[in-house]
């Protein structure tokens, strides 16, 4: 008998890992279905149809016949289906999940022979996880209100109907205006807003201020603060809470722009960090020394916010937005970036984000540098920081503000500080 070759032997140990890994797959998910007692699937079966899968893959690699993979997969499904059918399960579950995770599981072996095994063992972990947590995603599927799923259905239809219709092709003056880049920025900020409005809806306010503050200024600081201003000039108990939840709200706001600059502008991250950085860490201190003082307070109100998907909304940003970008390509190309500053310092005092993504689009387009960019979305911070003050002062009175004043005031000092460091 001849003697393998390196190049056989390294054609055998990739063969082997790769019906090791469809193993390890097979028995992770296997591992799963063991927990249910009258399941037709368990450890072995998972594991033996994750090898099959990588077998029949080899086969039909080997011998050029495509239909092999396929042809498995139909006898593994035909299998299990018969198996529930002659024998149904206690319950009353159909068992159609363990059919569908069966196949999954024969796919991911297949896949891992056609040289995906990252892929595949990725999906395996995600099909475990959903498979282990029914229970949860029941209970928050039925959790879910009417006004929730519009929700999701809405932000579907903005990013996977809209969006790729849309041309990506400039237009307007100075080239400013992409349908489809504008859009991806009313998705972007629809996203992040309704991560936050659906954690806001699970959490609730069972779990006290830090939370509702958090997830408040993820969805709208602006509207976090202003319902909390109004409750607490009319219950004046809450007053220290309503000032704490104010406070984190708008320090998640520097956690927002964060995340939209690592998205869409990772090199400015690191000097942005350091002019909004010292503002988020003064915050960070003024939170601190609220909450040490903080005692028990009465139930909260929940933030009424808008749902952040509804197409109307998502067209007054992109219009808000579209605007912004125009009006900063003009003032910067016609005064530089005195005239970017006053778009900013204008612009934030309502929105930061669409100012905030029309600096970061200049800036991307090259006819921005990086340190009038960054000093640009520090002042619309500020700005914006300044607007809700006076939201405190006018809607909550007397109290409230003497509670969130010197908060604001250590946040705006950090933002000058850092522009004035960096500039």
């Amino acid at each position: 008998m001849n003697a393998l070759g390196p190049a056989d032997e390294f054609a055998l140990d990739a063969s082997m890992q790769a019906f090791a890994v469809s193993l390890g797959i097979g028995l992770l998910i296997g591992l799963e279905r063991e927990r249910k007692p009258d399941a037709k699937a368990g450890l072995r079966t998972f594991a033996l149809t994750a090898l099959l899968g990588c077998l029949a893959a080899l086969l039909g690699s080997k011998t050029g016949n495509v239909w092999i993979v396929p042809a498995g997969l139909l006898m593994v499904a035909l299998m299990m289906i018969v198996a529930q059918a002659r024998d149904r399960q206690d319950d009353g579950d159909p068992g159609t999940t363990s059919v569908v995770a069966l196949m999954v599981c024969y796919g991911l072996g297949a896949l891992v022979w056609f040289g995906q095994a990252t892929l595949a063992v990725m999906l395996a972990i995600a099909t475990t996880v959903l498979l282990y947590f029914k229970a949860q995603l029941h209970g928050m599927s039925e959790r879910l209100t009417h006004r929730d799923l519009i929700s999701i259905f809405q932000f579907a239809v903005l990013s996977l109907v809209v969006l790729p219709i849309l041309p990506d092709q400039d237009y307007g003056p100075y080239n400013a205006l992409n349908p489809q880049q504008l859009w991806w920025m009313v998705v972007l900020i629809s996203g992040l807003s309704l991560a936050g409005y659906a954690a806001l809806r699970i959490v609730g306010n069972r779990h006290g201020a830090p939370l509702l503050g958090f997830f408040g200024g993820l969805v709208s600081s602006t509207a976090t603060s202003m319902v909390f201003a109004r409750n607490a000039r009319a219950d004046a108990q809450i007053t220290p809470t309503a000032a704490l939840v104010i406070l984190i709200a708008n320090l998640v706001l520097i956690l927002r722009l964060g995340i939209v600059i690592v998205v869409l502008a990772p090199s400015l991250f690191l000097p942005l960090a350091s002019v909004l950085g010292i503002g988020l860490l003064m915050g960070l201190a003024a939170v601190f020394l609220r909450w040490r003082s903080l005692t028990a307070a009465a139930d909260l109100p929940l933030p009424e916010v808008k749902n952040p998907t509804e197409i109307r909304t998502a067209l007054s940003f992109g219009l808000l937005y579209g605007v912004v970008l125009l009006l900063a390509a003009w003032l910067q190309d016609i005064a530089g970036s005195q005239g970017l500053y006053l778009v900013a310092l204008a612009s934030g005092l309502t929105d930061v984000d669409a100012i905030t993504l029309s600096t970061l689009r200049l800036f991307n387009q090259q006819t921005l540098d990086a340190a009038p960019a960054v000093t640009a979305i520090g002042l619309a911070a500020l700005s914006n920081l300044v607007f809700k003050s006076g939201l405190v002062v006018a809607i909550g009175g007397k109290s409230l503000a003497r509670c969130v004043l010197p908060g604001f005031a250590l946040i705006g000092t950090g933002f000058v500080a850092g522009i004035v460091l960096f500039a």
